[in-house]
């Protein structure tokens, strides 16, 4: 049993008696240890305060050590369990648009990885016309795009809709109002996607179908860049629900607003596949969790 792994039982139950329990060792044998290790280290590492036992500077420090250490021990077994088995590790190749790599596939790759950790992922970005051809040449498995997508050689899955919402800095005049709509956004200074993006078009469509013309201040086709600029400049702008995360809008200092109009102003996140490539298991476990983690949205 080593010392550093004794060391960080005792600090977390903050008890001999506790961590010998769990240790299965005999009390006295623990504080042995303890001293053996101090002794070793040249240093004291715990203050005993009645009871409880209280960590010094040295011991805090060789605490931290100790998690180090045995944080990369797991990532050394994880890394040669591969080397333990004749299986090859498994793979996955997905071609995200620009929207979803920066809302939806950081999610989805955060789920598989943490229940499928050996799994060797690649991303490969572009607009979504190019994402399709990838596909259907099978140079990527899997497709993540913001539309659908009508294509006989293609399954074109749905994982959820995402309309636009208002974004708006919370000391703008618009922030306590409740009864906002599409009317409220004519000569309304705005930061919005560049011209000839999907949301772009989106929103024009949306524009001129309810006579709506914005101040566009600036153009962009970053979402990062949007947030931060709406904070700084303290404009409003537009933004797909699905970019914006609770923290984010917080941090920003923005609010969301929900218009009517808005929500029928919206693109359909999909996954796209060939049905052969749906039968490797790497690609069907991707495909699955990403279903359910659309329906827990």
């Amino acid at each position: 049993m080593e010392l550093f792994d004794i060391l960080i039982t005792v600090v977390q139950q903050q008890s001999l008696n506790k961590a010998s329990q769990i240790l299965n060792i005999s009390q006295p044998a623990l504080s042995r240890k303890i001293m053996k290790l101090e002794e070793d280290l040249g240093v004291e590492l715990f203050r005993r305060k009645g009871k409880r036992l209280e960590l010094t500077r040295a011991g805090e420090i060789s605490y931290e050590y100790a998690l180090d250490q045995q944080r990369l021990e797991r990532k050394l077994q994880q890394s040669l369990r591969i080397f333990k088995t004749s299986t090859k590790p498994a793979s996955l190749v997905i071609g995200a648009s620009l929207t979803t790599l920066q809302s939806t596939l950081p999610d989805l790759i955060t789920i598989y990885t943490r229940e499928h950790p050996l799994t060797d992922i690649k991303a490969l970005t572009g607009k979504t016309h190019e994402i399709v051809p990838l596909v259907k040449e099978k140079k990527v498995d899997i497709g993540l795009v913001a539309s659908g997508i009508d294509d006989p050689g293609l399954v074109c899955l749905p994982l959820f809709d995402d309309p636009l919402c208002l974004v708006l800095p919370a000391s703008h005049p618009y922030a306590d109002r409740t009864d906002l709509s599409a009317a409220d956004l004519h000569e309304l200074p705005m930061i919005l996607f560049s011209r000839g993006t999907w949301y772009r078009v989106l929103m024009d469509e949306m524009f001129h179908r309810c006579s709506v013309h914005p101040d566009v201040k600036m153009e962009i086709d970053s979402f990062e860049a949007i947030i931060r600029l709406a904070a700084t400049c303290q404009t409003a702008t537009l933004l797909p629900e699905s970019y914006l995360r609770h923290v984010l809008v917080e941090t920003n200092g923005l609010i969301v607003r929900f218009i009517p109009e808005l929500e029928q102003t919206k693109r359909t996140t999909s996954l796209l596949y060939t049905e052969e490539a749906a039968l490797e298991p790497p690609i069907r476990l991707f495909i699955d969790l990403a279903v359910k983690h659309s329906s827990q949205r």
